[in-house]
């Protein structure tokens, strides 16, 4: 038994093919992520990795739509996605597979 905390990682991410992780591999990334609200990420796409976003608790907007508590939202290689939290807010987030060096803001096209 490996036991670890959160916060051990950065921003949340613990399994994939960075360092610190809990898991390496390329396969796939998983993070548990804490925001504050008024925490804003600009627009990026990933042109190799599909990004799956739970929201844990709390509530956000990302591309305009509100989500909130239990909602999922899949983002497709190629698809450009904002964040901002409307409040605090936790999410659990996958990508797959595991590309590192994969987000590009939306002023360089994907």
């Amino acid at each position: 038994m490996n036991k670890s905390n959160l916060d051990d990682y950065v921003r949340g991410w613990f399994v994939g093919g960075f360092k610190p992780t809990l898991f390496n591999t390329t396969d796939v990334e998983v993070a548990i992520q804490k925001f504050k609200q008024g925490d804003k990420e600009a627009s990026h796409c990933h042109k190799i990795a599909t990004e799956i976003t739970v929201i844990v608790a709390g509530k956000v907007k990302m591309n305009n739509t509100i989500l909130e508590e239990g909602d999922i939202l899949k983002i497709e290689p190629g698809e450009y996605t904002s964040f901002e939290a409307l409040e605090d807010t936790v999410t659990a987030v996958v990508k797959l597979p595991g590309a590192l060096n994969d987000k590009y803001l939306e002023e360089v096209k994907c």
